[in-house]
């Protein structure tokens, strides 16, 4: 039960982030905006594509479970940074302080599935356990 719960846990994980590239891509311009809204004003179209290039990396290698631990390290690299700069409930409205806060929950937890991904590795069902049980015999 263990290795299918790390599988679905991994499907889980890496859909968020291929669906966060998919929005970065289909809203490109609004993406901009957001990022200019935030501060984010040094060389927009380069961070854009490279976190878009991050993303969708991270999550494959996640999905499919070969080098999972580095891929979930991808997406921390971006993750962590992006939940305090856009989730920061501190410096927010009264009215707009509590949906902020339980985003950036949301997103604190799924840092915590991606060290837990880490640390635990990515199971029994992945790309790099099929590898190597396929390896042909000397």
């Amino acid at each position: 039960m263990k290795d299918v719960a790390d599988l679905i846990g991994r499907i889980f994980l890496s859909m968020i982030f291929f669906f966060e590239a998919y929005d970065s891509i289909a809203f490109f311009k609004q993406t901009k905006n957001t990022m200019t809204a935030y501060g984010l004003t040094w060389n927009q179209d380069m961070l854009l594509y490279a976190v878009i290039f991050v993303l969708v990396l991270g999550a494959t290698l996640v999905l499919i479970g070969y080098y999972a631990n580095l891929g979930a390290i991808l997406i921390l690299l971006y993750w962590i940074p992006i939940t305090f700069i856009i989730f920061s409930f501190w410096n927010d409205p009264v009215e707009v302080r509590r949906i902020q806060s339980i985003m950036f929950m949301k997103n604190i937890a799924i840092v915590g599935g991606l060290l837990l991904l880490i640390v635990n590795g990515s199971g029994k069902y992945s790309v790099k356990r099929l590898i190597y049980r396929l390896k042909l015999p000397k």
